[in-house]
């Protein structure tokens, strides 16, 4: 039975109420944040890494990424120890990301919390490498 509901196709009610519960789980997220999602949110806020804003916990497809800056289409996550014992998982989630145009970082906690100036050029050098959204203006007008 199991096997049927979940390869049924969700009605537009189901999507409503599962986004909803994802956006519960967010703010509670939000809420109970680790010492390195705090110190990471102290660097990335108010567009103080290179201007680019970041918004925390967001909810992305059927995920909630821990940050995310939209205009980069760049997701960082970062993980702490229960992540070793659900690296199958993540890897999955970071696909079906990656499938949806994002880059996904992954950091450990201890890394952020222990060489935070190294994860943050790592973020800055990904930012960088970030294609414009827009098209060149060369190229228009006169010949």
């Amino acid at each position: 039975m199991a096997e049927v509901e979940r390869s049924r196709k969700p009605e537009p009610r189901d999507r409503v109420r599962g986004y909803k519960s994802l956006t519960n789980t967010a703010r509670k997220l939000r809420r109970r944040s680790t010492d390195a999602e705090r110190r990471l949110r102290h660097y990335l806020r108010n567009r103080q890494l290179a201007g680019f804003k970041f918004r925390r916990q967001e909810v992305i497809g059927d995920y909630v990424a821990d940050f995310v800056c939209l205009e980069a289409k760049l997701i960082i996550e970062a993980d702490g120890g229960q992540h070793t014992e659900q690296q199958a998982a993540d890897a999955a989630r970071t696909a079906e990301l990656e499938r949806k145009g994002f880059r996904v970082l992954r950091f450990w906690n201890h890394e952020i919390l222990g060489e935070t100036e190294h994860v943050l050029e790592r973020i800055l050098a990904e930012l960088e490498n970030t294609p414009s959204p827009r098209p060149s203006p060369e190229g228009r007008g006169r010949p």
